[in-house]
């Protein structure tokens, strides 16, 4: 089984790294780009018997910092 975990910073936490990115667009000449959030995807390849909320205790103790950070899981 793989799992796909999304991780976003909450809305309201500060994003350098975003605001880095949108300024070096803004300099190469991308004027359109209003604002940018940066993340983080973790694949997971997981043994038979794994279940998603398997996975949740995963982002829930360690991929996520839950604070300042939410999180997605896409199972497959």
């Amino acid at each position: 089984m793989k799992a796909r975990v999304h991780v976003m910073l909450k809305n309201g936490v500060l994003d350098p790294q975003g605001e880095a990115v949108r300024h070096a667009l803004g300099a190469l000449g991308f004027e359109g780009v209003k604002g940018v959030r940066q993340g983080k995807v973790i694949e997971l390849d997981l043994a038979d018997g794994t279940t998603e909320a398997d996975v949740t205790r995963m982002c829930e103790k360690l991929l996520a910092n839950t604070v300042i950070e939410s999180y997605s899981v896409e199972v497959a």
